[in-house]
């Protein structure tokens, strides 16, 4: 800051904060935990609205074939899992932008880019006659919404001390997960409903339990729009962007170094990349195990429990270390799993479980798997507690002299480095999107069941397991968190 620019005592310009330092507990008390709270709560509802538009094509693909959509089902299963390719890849990007941009700015612009999709959906999805391509190119577009994430945990790990880090990010990630269950338990609510009028577009015709119906379909895409609106301008005059907190993309780009960065990108695949990826898949393949039901009916709940979770896992690691409760969670998810295959119905393939109801069980199937949400709720927070912890110890560790100019200068290397770990394990960690709807479909063309990649996912959350246990968890850890 130049010697001219005026500085307010509490040190802002405009919505520039230009003296921020929460570990200070006098700073936090007196002014800091307010402008954080305030920062969290608008970046939560901006959050959730990326998810819902992320995760639309979940709801969307299931009634596409009763709108007179010709898709196969593994087109289908393309479309649910694209948001997810194209929203990992660009949360690369979006993990970096903060410090080059600054929070305030880079949040409302994310959320106005998600008017795109919102809209190019609505329009298309009127005419049955759109072309595959096209609404691909839309499905990949809602990856915009993904890519939110990643500088939203980024900017919001900026605002708040390191005890406080974990509650924090989970409750900006569980409360914007909820994002996920309501776009599912809301569609099939507002596409039987004329509620914009004229300005909605006209109904189209489906055949439902033998009845026709009218409905609304691109409502679904529509009643997100204005919330949209709303969330960007929020995000514009109510958020702060915090001085300390920029960095260049060489500054920030030291964490693809560091070995632990890769080894939390793993657990963040296991943990995030599953409650995404089963969100995305689920409603589809209840479709195709138990036909007879509406899947709409119960997807929404895994993703509910599992944004609820969130926060709680978070909790969770901040009183009993990040590491334990990864360490624990990542056991009862392959349990859970082995479940799931239990449950299913005994079809042709040779993957499937030599015990177990013969025609399966909707109802165990369906309590494994709101366990399996559970648990990539939990370990979600876990995981996002684990990384700013990690990167700041190092940092501390690397301490030459004990001046406070030193250690302050380690606190705000360690914040940089461990917010862009955290968005660039939410990243990669979003492939999970992509790789478990997608398996589905391959694993159901390839031997008629999705067994075959249920047990790679028992396979990979035992890997989990084991690595968590032997950075993290265990006595003499080389990172205990």
């Amino acid at each position: 800051m130049s010697a001219t620019t005026p500085r307010s005592a509490n040190g802002r310009v405009g919505r520039m904060l230009t003296l921020w330092t929460p570990e200070d507990k006098a700073f936090w008390e007196r002014e800091g935990e307010a402008i954080a709270k305030l920062n969290l709560w608008i970046s939560v509802p901006a959050l959730f609205l990326a998810f819902a538009i992320w995760q639309v094509w979940s709801v969307v693909a299931v009634n596409l074939p009763a709108l007179g959509f010709k898709y196969s089902t593994d087109q289908l299963f393309w479309l649910a899992a694209a948001p997810a390719l194209s929203g990992a890849t660009l949360r690369i990007f979006y993990s970096f932008m903060v410090p080059v941009f600054g929070g305030r700015r880079w949040t409302a612009i994310a959320t106005a880019s998600l008017l795109i999709p919102a809209i190019g959906i609505g329009v298309a999805i009127q005419d049955n006659t759109t072309s595959y391509p096209t609404m691909l190119l839309l499905a990949l577009l809602c990856g915009l919404g993904g890519g939110n994430f990643s500088s939203s945990m980024a900017n919001i790990s900026f605002f708040f001390p390191k005890e406080r880090k974990g509650s924090a990010l989970g409750v900006n990630a569980g409360l914007g997960n909820l994002g996920v269950s309501v776009v599912q338990f809301l569609s099939p609510l507002v596409i039987s409903l004329g509620i914009f009028g004229v300005f909605g577009g006209e109904p189209q015709l489906i055949i439902r339990n033998g009845e026709p119906q009218h409905v609304w379909a691109q409502n679904a895409a529509f009643i997100w729009v204005p919330w949209i609106a709303i969330a960007a301008v929020a995000a514009w005059f109510g958020m702060h962007d915090i001085q300390d907190a920029k960095a260049s993309f060489a500054a920030q780009a030291t964490i693809f170094k560091a070995k632990h960065n890769w080894i939390m990108c793993l657990l963040y695949l296991g943990t995030f990349g599953s409650f995404i990826g089963f969100a995305a898949g689920f409603p589809l393949l209840m479709k195709a195990l138990f036909p007879g039901l509406n899947p709409l009916a119960y997807a929404w709940l895994g993703p509910l429990v599992g944004a609820l979770t969130r926060p709680f896992g978070g909790w969770l690691a901040d009183r009993l270390g990040g590491g334990v409760v990864t360490f624990w969670n990542f056991i009862v998810m392959a349990l859970a799993v082995l479940g799931v295959l239990y449950f299913l119905p005994k079809g042709a393939t040779g993957f499937a479980m030599p015990f177990g109801p013969a025609e399966g069980s909707f109802t165990g199937f369906f309590l494994m798997f709101l366990v399996l949400f559970c648990t990539t709720g939990i370990g979600n927070g876990s995981t996002f507690r684990m990384i700013p912890v990690i990167f700041l110890t190092q940092k501390m560790r690397e301490l030459r002299g004990d001046s406070d100019a030193a250690r302050a200068q380690a606190i705000k290397d360690g914040n940089t480095e461990g917010a862009a770990a955290v968005g660039f394990a939410g990243a990669l960690g979003a492939y999970g999107g992509f790789f478990i709807p997608k398996s589905y479909g391959s694993s159901i063309t390839a031997t008629g069941g999705p067994e075959l990649a249920l047990w790679t996912f028992v396979a990979f959350y035992l890997l989990c397991v084991a690595v968590t246990w032997w950075y993290y968890a265990r006595r003499g850890a080389e990172m205990p968190c």
